[in-house]
């Protein structure tokens, strides 16, 4: 029996997949130091993984994604989980730091095919009903966030840090069977869809020239090189400039965390009162640039008490919580047919904006100050509001005004 669309199981299933690149990087920060212990290499030289990790993360859905539209989500799914799960298995095997490099690179494109979780939302839900799930979504992304370093801590202690890639995956293994044997296929798959490099090109054209489209991703982008400059920054303040201990900014970077789930969670309520996703996302956006923008005031005023600066944060998350599922839903809105090239684009670009005000902080780190951190975040959240007011909203007034689309909430799995 496949699990129906409308039920809880299928929106935790959808959350646990979408969680697995995400969980993929937190659940190994604990046993870095160990790890190089038992290869002969430094905790920074073991970093590299993380770096390999993400690295696939960005180039692979770009591939991923045409292939989703044109042959279906369920096989990219089975594939990535089931690369996944061999890779994570050469994890722990491995005897060598660039055994476990390369098998942390091969790990990382299995884990990408997860990011067709978005377009599996916008093969079934339209509108609100697709604001609310990738709100949901979002929300066990966070929890997956703030529970993976704590997991990944205890599985250390208990049975070293190979049983954290063991565990990784035993977590796809499981996932895999249930694609396999519960998921029923959401594409629709024309019979004249060809898998060649031109059509892929032709995808990509389409996405990156859409008049409604491009403009939410680049939004997207901003609004989220806005928290990855936090994640960089706030690390490096707290525990570097400030001195506090590492489990007292745990504390602080689950707050942040609780704070997008909050907003994610506030976004779907709303929604359900009929709060337009335009009103929200507006909101959420002007939350975060305000925040920013504070803490930037005060960075450059040389005031910031710990209790305010962790709550002008935890505001910039809330604010990236309340915009996020509505920025994803605008953009994926415009062009179903092409959902799984939409949705890689969206996060390569995200991820590549993430990257660079990621180390636009950690270069720019005075070792005394947040200034780096506030600076990068008051620009790229003031500058998505401004992308947002000035060009996508616009943009999505006047093809709203050419047009007029059915209010269909559901849709019907195609080709299962």
């Amino acid at each position: 029996m496949r699990i129906e669309p409308q039920s809880l199981a299928f929106t935790l299933l959808l959350g646990l997949l979408a969680a697995v690149p995400y969980s993929g990087i937190d659940i190994n920060l604990p046993a870095l130091t160990a790890t190089g212990v038992t290869l002969g290499a430094s905790a920074s030289d073991v970093g590299l993984t993380m770096s390999a990790f993400m690295l696939s993360l960005a180039i692979a859905p770009l591939i991923y994604g045409p292939v989703s539209d044109r042959l279906g989500r369920k096989p990219v799914l089975a594939f990535g989980l089931a690369l996944f799960v061999a890779a994570s298995v050469g994890c722990a095997l491995a005897p060598s730091l660039p055994v476990l490099l390369l098998c942390r690179f091969v790990q990382g494109i299995g884990a990408a095919a997860t990011a067709t979780t978005f377009a599996i939302i916008r093969d079934l839900f339209d509108g609100d009903a697709a604001r609310g799930k990738i709100a949901n979504v979002m929300v066990a992304v966070n929890v997956a966030t703030v529970i993976a370093p704590t997991a990944g801590a205890a599985l250390l202690a208990a049975a070293g840090w190979q049983s954290i890639y063991a565990a990784q995956a035993g977590i796809g293994f499981m996932l895999l069977m249930v694609v396999m044997f519960r998921f029923a296929e959401t594409a629709t798959i024309a019979p004249s869809g060809r898998l060649v490099p031109s059509a892929v090109i032709d995808s990509y054209r389409r996405v990156l020239t859409h008049p409604v489209s491009l403009p939410f991703i680049l939004v997207g982008a901003t609004g989220g090189a806005t928290v990855f400059a936090y994640v960089t920054g706030a690390s490096l303040y707290f525990v570097g400039a400030v001195g506090l201990r590492p489990e007292q900014y745990g504390l602080i970077f689950s707050a942040c965390s609780a704070a997008v789930m909050g907003g994610a969670l506030l976004d779907g309520q709303l929604g359900r009162r009929g709060a337009s996703s335009a009103r929200m996302l507006a909101t959420g956006l002007t939350l975060s640039a305000a925040a920013s923008v504070a803490l930037l005031a005060m960075t450059l005023a040389g005031w910031m008490p710990t209790a305010l600066v962790v709550t002008l944060l935890m505001t910039v998350a809330l604010g990236f919580g309340l915009s996020l599922p509505n920025v994803m839903s605008a953009t994926m809105q415009r062009l179903p047919e092409i959902a799984g090239a939409v949705s890689a684009a969206a996060g390569s670009i995200q991820l590549t904006a993430g990257a660079i005000a990621s180390g636009l902080v950690a270069v720019r780190f005075d070792g005394r100050t947040a200034l780096s951190m506030t600076a990068v975040m008051a620009a790229a959240a003031l500058l998505a509001l401004v992308l947002y007011l000035l060009v996508a909203r616009p943009a999505e007034r006047r093809l709203e005004s050419l047009t007029i689309e059915p209010g269909v909430a559901i849709r019907s799995p195609r080709n299962s």
